[in-house]
């Protein structure tokens, strides 16, 4: 053979790979991946939807592709990214623990299915219709954060007696912070206590709300579950510790970030429960027929040396349950 056909044929062979490739990857389904706050936040979480994935046969940039729209906590952005998703034809759309990208998706299409999780009642807030049966184009998991409100409320009285005067911080342009106010306003009276709201949007309002706690003596607080006070969690602990203030908390990396305490859902499997969510609706479920489910871990995380540094002695009942006590 020939120096030159040698050449023409390994090119032609080369060309025809590339092709095969590229058709390949077209062929691949693409989710779209919509979240207000950042990618470095929420690494932990982003490993356990990939595991629901996989577990499920879908494994990234293998059989599926994700094309992740992150906003850095700048919710305005994402109409405008939701709206590039919906243009590229995605075949379903992941808002997890981030209510801003879940009402986007939702405004922008009635088609293209969209897998959630949510913190409070899905059927109340107008995403889906019933939970056994959605009805429409969205559906997800219900993490069940102000249900679990009545229990973080306890927690905090079992670890800080002396306090008196208990606060929670809502950031005010989170869609469900009215209704989250009356929720837990409503839980407090349940178990005796008069919860007063903080409200902090910026750094500077997160500031203003902890030198408010400061000028009250015995107080303590709960931080209400929002992408924005999630992605502040340092500055948020920071100033717990500077101002001496018991607070609990509903994820576990606020504990890692020096906080208290933190109850609530294991988000990783949450987010790995919609991973499964969206591998059944790309084999070819459809999202108004799969019932909102709920989440089927939680974790009690405590910092005992946060607890010292307080002077709080942590009840040995609650450390015995624990999931996890950092020392």
């Amino acid at each position: 053979m020939r120096r030159r056909e040698l050449i023409g044929l390994v090119g032609g062979a080369a060309a025809v790979a590339r092709a095969l490739s590229a058709r390949a990857q077209k062929a691949m389904p693409v989710i779209g991946f919509l979240h207000s706050g950042t990618a470095e936040q929420n690494a932990r979480r982003l490993q356990g939807f990939r595991k629901g994935l996989s577990d499920a046969g879908f494994v990234e940039d293998q059989n599926v592709m994700i094309d992740y729209r992150w906003a850095d906590g700048k919710a305005d952005r994402l109409p405008e990214m939701v709206a590039d998703l919906v243009r590229r034809q995605v075949a379903v759309i992941a808002t997890l623990s981030s209510q801003p990208a879940t009402l986007a998706a939702k405004a922008a299409t009635t088609t293209i299915p969209i897998v959630f999780t949510w913190p409070g009642d899905p059927v109340d807030s107008g995403l889906v219709a019933s939970l056994n049966r959605p009805g429409g184009n969205a559906t997800g998991i219900s993490t069940l954060n102000y249900e679990l409100a009545a229990k973080r409320l306890g927690l905090l009285r079992e670890v800080a007696p002396k306090a008196t005067a208990f606060f929670v911080l809502l950031n005010p342009a989170d869609p469900g912070t009215e209704k989250a106010s009356r929720d837990l306003q409503a839980t407090a009276r349940t178990v005796g206590v008069q919860l007063q709201i903080l409200y902090a949007g910026s750094d500077r309002e997160i500031d203003a709300a902890f030198a408010t706690l400061a000028s009250r003596p015995a107080a303590a607080l709960v931080v209400n579950a929002d992408p924005f006070l999630f992605i502040r969690r340092a500055q948020i602990t920071a100033l717990a510790a500077r101002h001496a203030v018991p607070a609990i908390y509903y994820d576990r990396e606020f504990a890692v970030s020096s906080g208290l305490m933190s109850y609530g859902t294991d988000l990783p499997s949450a987010w790995g429960q919609a991973g499964t969510y969206v591998a059944r609706i790309l084999k070819g479920e459809k999202p108004a027929e799969l019932p909102v489910a709920q989440p089927t871990k939680f974790e009690l995380v405590i910092n005992l040396k946060t607890a010292k540094a307080l002077g709080l002695e942590v009840p040995s009942n609650l450390l015995f349950t624990a999931d996890e006590v950092i020392e």
